[in-house]
């Protein structure tokens, strides 16, 4: 009879069973637990002084006055959603929290996907992916340059006034007038400038003005002509003052220059029967009028300010204007990480997609997105933590002037705290107010962190 091995055993002589010959003795991997604490310890150490103990002490601080040493409560808190300025700077984090993530996703994922494409996609990459090399301070210094509301300053307004004046062939004069007085040829008119009297073919029209700055006069003026080329009715229009004031006034002086650029309208019972430019040297010349008397103008138009661009740096653009310079910093962080996604994702689930007849965006939207979720969520929530926490973009980039239209909440916990408020009970409650809107996104992530582990 065969004896059964799983059975029970027989006891030994002092009445304790005996142990299994079988059973497998259990080995532990790794460090014992002490060595473990050993080399957690300094970690911990430092994670409580760095991390733990300024949590705890501002949570501690916020329930007391600037002074620290009345305790108010909740008042900190109070103030922070009654307060004017803190709930623009609330509607600000809003408005970060909205619009940038998105938009730092979405352009990720596009420069992931098109990369994909191109032959010299790793130079792109690296393009894209260098201004994280730069620090955000840094990053706001440039930034602060690029909207430089002077054009031969700014980037921005560069290209946009370069842009504007390709299309746009009139010269801007805003300071230019015509002289005072009846001796003058020409008067101010329904914002611009025309002539007292009618032309006439034959007849040279003089057009003189004043007032303009030496910044305004453009640099392709040359010495007026007194006398333009013959045929049709032509004239000429000028800066009528010559340096050291020894020109003639109502005359075309040697050393006076034309206004070119200016747009000048003949002008026949109230309608404009034709339109001219004036030349470098500032004459103009109609041709195929008809015979008669015409009234020469100078349209309002002439006498706008040039197109200077955008205010980026005023009240109303000083927003968007920042969110541009973070989606520029963190746009190649986003892409690098769809990037690895995308390389993960198994083509044969896209190339049996197209075989079944599924076109390219079906094959982006219903498979690509699909699978890269986990990644996109990855660089959605990312992206959300990195915008309640920024600072110094706001701070270096915005004005002071401003830094209240734009402040965002931890900036606005800085400046009530040491930039001149001396006040740290409110700006704990501003840094815990903080923390409280960052730990939801923090307690996500950790969780999708054990879950892929699992």
């Amino acid at each position: 009879m065969t004896e059964r091995l799983d059975g029970p055993q027989a006891p030994s002589q002092d009445g304790a069973p005996s142990p299994r010959a079988d059973t497998p003795k259990k080995f532990r991997l790794g460090p014992s637990p002490a060595i473990a604490i050993v080399f957690l310890l300094p970690a911990a150490i430092l994670l409580g002084i760095w991390v733990v103990y300024p949590i705890v002490y501002s949570i501690f601080r916020s329930l007391f006055d600037a002074s620290g040493s009345v305790f108010v409560g909740v008042e900190n808190f109070t103030t922070i959603f009654t307060d004017r300025g803190t709930l623009v700077t609330i509607r600000n984090n809003l408005i970060w929290v909205i619009v940038a993530p998105i938009l730092v996703t979405v352009l990720g994922l596009l420069f992931a996907v098109l990369t994909e494409r191109i032959k010299w996609s790793t130079a792109f990459k690296l393009i894209v992916f260098m201004p994280m090399a730069v620090s955000l301070m840094a990053a706001g210094v440039i930034f602060r340059l690029v909207y430089e509301q002077d054009p031969d300053k700014g980037l921005a307004n560069a290209v946009l006034t370069t842009v504007n004046d390709t299309f746009s062939s009139s010269q801007g004069y805003p300071d230019a007038r015509p002289r005072e007085g009846d001796a003058s040829p020409v008067a101010a008119k329904d914002g611009g400038v025309a002539t007292k009297q009618p032309a006439q073919a034959g007849q040279p029209v003089l057009i003189p003005l004043v007032g303009i700055k030496a910044n305004t006069m453009p640099t392709n003026a040359a010495p007026a002509l007194a006398n333009p080329p013959p045929g049709g009715l032509s004239g000429t229009v000028w800066f009528d003052f010559t340096p050291g004031g020894q020109g003639t006034s109502g005359a075309v002086d040697p050393q006076e220059k034309g206004l070119p650029g200016m747009t000048v309208e003949a002008v026949k019972d109230g309608q404009v029967a034709a339109t001219t430019t004036t030349a470098a040297n500032g004459t103009f010349r109609f041709d195929g009028l008809a015979a008669g008397s015409y009234e020469v103008r100078l349209p309002q138009t002439n006498f706008t300010a040039p197109y200077r661009g955008l205010n980026w740096l005023g009240e109303a653009l000083i927003t968007p204007a920042i969110i541009g310079a973070f989606i520029w910093v963190w746009a190649g962080f986003a892409m690098v990480l769809i990037s690895a996604g995308l390389a993960a994702i198994p083509r044969d689930s896209l190339e049996a997609a197209r075989i079944d007849g599924a076109t390219e965006w079906q094959v982006f939207r219903k498979i690509t997105i699909p699978l890269l979720s986990p990644v996109l969520l990855v660089v959605f929530v990312t992206m959300i933590i990195n915008t309640l926490k920024v600072f110094d973009l706001v701070f270096i980039i915005a004005p002071a002037s401003v830094q209240p239209q734009s402040n965002v909440i931890a900036l606005e916990m800085w400046r009530v705290s040491f930039g001149g408020g001396n006040n740290q009970g409110l700006g704990s409650a501003l840094a815990v107010f903080l923390l409280i809107l960052v730990l939801p996104f923090m307690i996500m992530n950790v969780r999708r962190f054990r879950r892929e582990e699992r």
